[in-house]
């Protein structure tokens, strides 16, 4: 299962010049606890506490052109972004690196990246190999071959295949497959009316493709047509996001002889064969969504054979758009950026390749990431802070009053099992098979899809490795991972506003103290709740208990439904998961700091209780602005809800927020005691 994170991943950009939207830099190495000049005490806290913390750094901060959402996570981007480019400029200047090391992979893969004119000059050359392989494809009975060798080479179609841990037995990692296929961001913008418009650009930018790669434009256009059609097939089939977030749903154990029969024109052992998979080495897999493939076999079947070559090679051009020549890549950012999130310029190129190197060798970035710029202290900090976020959860799970002592037991020994990861891995990746050239920046990108799946290949039918992380250090975000059982927090987001080392306790436990607890409260929402200590995906509640968890969350999903940002609703479903991590996050932090020398003492700052510098850093973290086009997209694809509603919709279901700010009956906060969310 993937592991569930505090943030969603956001479109970021830089122009060549700093902008003005730059993080405000620290004074005399300090950053303020609180920036009181990006309040706006002439707001009413009871009326909109989002803008009360935020509206002066709102209307400072316009959203840049090359950005779609500008906030707190990426301020933090920008000032990672300088660390990170300083540590390229040096490496990418070492011209006496060692053949093989990472200085080398480092120095290679960025300069190549930033080479424009040796990119413009190859074109699309470097896709004819992959376009021949295509062609070759003479009768579908060979499809699972060539569909292995595409996937294995990063190449997209049809279905998702790859290693991961048996949610029924999380201390093996076997073979998944899921439903995939599509180059729309969502399964609905295929189906629903309203999305006409989207399909009509969609069938455009897919006939700009095929005409840069030479196709004439009215067979172009076909072509693109008859894609839209197969994928829309797919789409048919294709399960929703909330019906996704349902684990026991998803799980499907299959024989591979059970999944051969259930598809009598796919090959599956050629398809295993050729993506590297350990083939028959392995009984059974989970097969996420078997409706789906069971569907897929039969749209194969019925399918002209040029229209599935046409798809194939489809998706090799739009898997490799951003590192072919600039006609390519701005056709692919005028559509998927510019025309559906509504980002108005390309982001500079420096910053595309910083990006995609740290990406692509972010642990090899991050071991140096971490030894300039992450001191042991705050490590050590964090530490306690998780362990005293840890200590409340247990009291509030053992003052429950719905829950049953038997299912007490059971929640406190998971909580006490929760594995806890600071910082960095204690075990760095070995990149050493990884080759890198200084020749081409699409082989060295392709050489590393073919490494991390030649490792994630091998990994089906061994244990799990524990000590793996699943972000890298430099990463601005955290995870709880429900199949590891485990919270863990990357270097990259443990600095302000989120963690101060400066700031009084009340700021931290505000900011990162509600991110533990968030992390947390994951382990025991609407999908974590089902996996038990170990990972395993295990019914380990009371029937009853069941019961009275879904009528309380019910109450979340109601009052997020209900928020309406610009026109468009929350869906309450899609994003309970994440709502009963904000309210749980916000209710441990608060409890854990009630445990804090500071809170006892009960001392104003900058005029401010402790309480309200509390719910001030909450709302602080969640600052950001968005264009229309991306809340949109957000809203219908995101499983976290827009900022403002993490602010204002959550805040409204904590006692202690109407009593620090004596928040009245009737105002816009305000929401009665019995239509308020009370889970965790």
């Amino acid at each position: 299962m993937i592991a569930m994170t505090i943030i969603c991943t956001m479109a970021t950009g830089c122009t060549e010049k700093a902008p003005k939207n730059t993080p405000d830099e620290p004074i005399n190495g300090v950053y303020p606890a609180i920036e009181l000049g990006n309040m706006d005490r002439n707001i009413n806290p009871a009326d909109d506490f989002f803008r009360y913390c935020n509206n002066n750094w709102l209307k400072n901060n316009p959203i840049p052109e090359e950005y779609t959402t500008f906030g707190a996570f990426t301020e933090i981007d920008q000032r990672n972004e300088k660390l990170l480019q300083g540590i390229i400029d040096e490496v990418s200047n070492d011209t006496n690196a060692i053949q093989g090391s990472m200085s080398q992979k480092i120095r290679d893969f960025y300069n190549t990246g930033m080479d424009t004119v040796a990119i413009n000059e190859r074109g699309y050359i470097e896709l004819l190999p992959y376009f021949e392989q295509v062609d070759a494809l003479n009768n579908k009975a060979d499809l699972g071959a060539l569909l292995g060798d595409l996937h294995s080479n990063g190449f997209g179609g049809f279905f998702h295949a790859g290693g991961s841990p048996d949610p029924k037995n999380a201390e093996m990692v076997i073979m998944h497959l899921y439903q995939g296929g599509l180059s729309l961001p969502d399964r609905d913008d295929y189906l629903e009316e309203s999305s006409q418009e989207m399909r009509d650009k969609y069938v455009e930018h897919v006939s700009n493709m095929f005409q840069l790669v030479g196709v004439e434009p009215e067979a172009a256009t076909e072509k693109a047509k008859a894609i839209l059609d197969f994928e829309t097939q797919l789409a048919k089939n294709s399960l929703s996001r909330v019906e996704r977030r349902d684990p026991d749903r998803i799980y499907n154990m299959r024989s591979v002889v059970e999944l051969q029969k259930s598809t009598p024109n796919f090959k599956w052992r050629d398809y295993f064969i050729h993506s590297g998979a350990p083939a028959f080495e392995f009984s059974s897999l989970n097969v996420g969504m078997p409706d789906f493939i069971a569907a897929m076999d039969g749209i194969i079947f019925n399918a002209d054979l040029q229209i599935i070559k046409d798809y194939l090679k489809w998706k090799i051009i739009h898997g490799s758009a951003s590192m072919l020549s600039s006609d390519f890549d701005t056709e692919n950012f005028n559509f998927y950026n510019k025309y559906l999130y509504g980002q108005e310029v390309q982001q500079p190129r420096w910053r595309r390749v910083l990006n995609a190197t740290s990406d692509c060798l972010g642990e090899a970035i991050g071991q140096l990431y971490v030894e300039k710029f992450f001191p042991a202290e705050a490590k050590e900090r964090m530490e306690h802070l998780v362990g005293n976020l840890k200590i409340a959860l247990g009291e509030r799970i053992k003052q429950l009053d719905w829950m049953s002592e038997e299912t007490k037991d059971k929640a406190l020994h998971k909580l006490e099992c929760i594995n806890v990861k600071v910082g960095y891995p204690n075990k760095w990746k070995d990149y050493s098979k990884l080759e890198i050239t200084p020749d081409s920046y699409f082989k060295n990108f392709h050489n590393f899809i073919s490494f991390e799946n030649e490792l994630d290949m091998a990994k089906i039918g061994k244990p799990v490795d524990k000590e793996e992380w699943f972000m890298t250090p430099q990463t601005v975000n955290a995870y709880y991972s429900p199949d590891m059982n485990e919270i863990v927090f990357p270097a990259g987001i443990l600095q302000p506003p989120f963690f101060n080392q400066n700031a009084d306790d009340a700021v931290n436990y505000g900011g990162i103290g509600v991110v533990i607890g968030h992390e947390m409260t994951h382990g025991f929402d609407d999908q974590g709740r089902k996996y038990d200590e170990k990972g395993n995906l295990n019914d380990w509640w009371c029937a009853e208990d069941t019961i009275k968890f879904k009528e309380r969350t019910q109450k979340l999903v109601k009052l997020f439904n209900e928020f309406e940002l610009r026109g468009n609703h929350i869906n309450g479903e899609l994003t309970l998961g994440e709502n009963i991590a904000d309210l749980g996050g916000l209710n441990i932090a608060w409890d854990a700091y009630q445990m804090t020398d500071e809170a006892k003492a009960n001392q104003n700052i900058d005029g401010f209780t402790p309480a309200q510098r509390f719910f001030i850093s909450y709302g602080t973290i969640w600052r950001n602005n968005i264009r229309d086009k991306a809340l949109e997209r957000r809203i219908k694809e995101d499983v976290h809800s827009p900022a403002e509603a993490r602010v204002n919709r959550t805040l409204g279901s904590m006692p202690h927020f109407y009593e620090a700010f004596n928040i009245p009956e009737g105002s816009k906060m305000y929401i009665a005691p019995e239509e308020r969310a009370a889970i965790w």
